[in-house]
């Protein structure tokens, strides 16, 4: 696979988000699981991305397990700053002490020293970024993270954080359904040299050929109170993509993998990090490295899907807590 860089490593143009090894779209199980991150490592999917909040630990557990397994070397990122103890069984908390503890559970259930990205998974916002940068820096002068990152934050506050100590990474959702970081976050990474990290490059599974529909969503997928997914949003949003769908049809090329081809596309410093528990569901999004977009594709991939296409937002009013909203 194609390299890109991130947190001043070399590693695959595509990673892997880690997010359902610990069950938030439904049951798995380590076969499964293993499966996969072995799939990964023989496709050349070297960032692995995970977080405290993903299963509440479950999923770094599980990694762990396969990394002791397997003794594979690859680049790990996880992220802290989301606990239950909030309003809603959700708030955000970036204390040193709370970060701390964060980080030494997440090094001790991946069973490593040191991680080489650690993100703070949102920012809170009465405190201010100069000093979470400070206590960040602390962590990469004991050797416990490798470099510093933050999601879903507004380009000023990686503007501020950036002139503290270098920032590697700034990640949000983009995709061909939420372009958001176009107005402003993906010229701020490209300006600082900062590697903006792209999840959910398939819009939530949506633009995959294998995507069952909504039915088929468990009573606890978040995806379930998305705006996109309810009516009267989801109707008019699946007859859209199906355009797209029949495109890429057309090509001979699976749609998974040209969403993926589309993120690339979008500069050198873009990373998409698709998630999938699937090992072949993996092949087909890692064949969009493979996939080279001409202008007249991206043209008519415009022209089928235009920037805002999507009816709904991307989250609903409570899931867009703690995310820095900017435009």
């Amino acid at each position: 696979m194609k390299q890109r860089t991130l947190a001043g490593r070399s590693v695959g143009e595509i990673g892997l988000g880690c997010m359902s090894f610990g069950g938030m779209y439904g049951p798995t199980d380590d076969e499964a699981s293993f499966a996969c991150m072995q799939a990964a490592l023989d496709l050349g999917v070297d960032h692995w991305d995970v977080a405290e909040r993903y299963g509440n630990g479950a999923s770094e557990a599980v990694m762990g397990r396969f990394l002791a397994q397997s003794g594979a070397d690859v680049s790990i990122a996880t992220k802290a700053g989301i606990y239950p103890d909030g309003p809603g069984g959700r708030g955000f908390d970036n204390a040193p002490d709370r970060l701390r503890a964060s980080l030494e559970g997440s090094l001790e259930r991946l069973g490593r020293s040191s991680v080489e990205l650690f993100y703070i998974h949102r920012r809170e916002a009465a405190r201010p970024v100069e000093e979470v940068m400070e206590t960040l820096v602390g962590f990469i002068e004991e050797g416990m993270i490798g470099a510093i990152g933050f999601s879903e934050i507004a380009p000023s506050t990686l503007r501020r954080a950036h002139a503290v100590h270098p920032v590697a990474a700034v990640q949000s959702e983009y995709s061909l359904w939420s372009r958001q970081p176009e107005l402003g976050m993906l010229q701020a990474c490209a300006e600082l040299g900062v590697t903006f990290v792209a999840f959910s490059p398939v819009a939530r599974g949506v633009l995959s050929d294998g995507f069952p529909g909504r039915e088929s969503f468990r009573d606890t997928d978040f995806r379930r109170a998305q705006p996109r997914f309810v009516d009267p949003n989801y109707g008019p949003n699946m007859e859209q993509i199906a355009g797209f769908k029949a495109w890429c049809a057309e090509r001979g090329w699976p749609t998974a993998s040209v969403a993926i081809a589309w993120v690339l596309s979008r500069g050198d410093h873009v990373l998409p990090i698709p998630g999938t528990r699937s090992a072949a569901h993996l092949e087909e999004l890692a064949k969009g490295s493979e996939i080279s977009l001409s202008v007249d594709d991206l043209a008519e991939i415009e022209r089928l899907l235009p920037a805002g296409f999507a009816h709904g937002g991307r989250y609903s009013d409570a899931q867009w807590v703690g995310v820095e909203q900017y435009g």
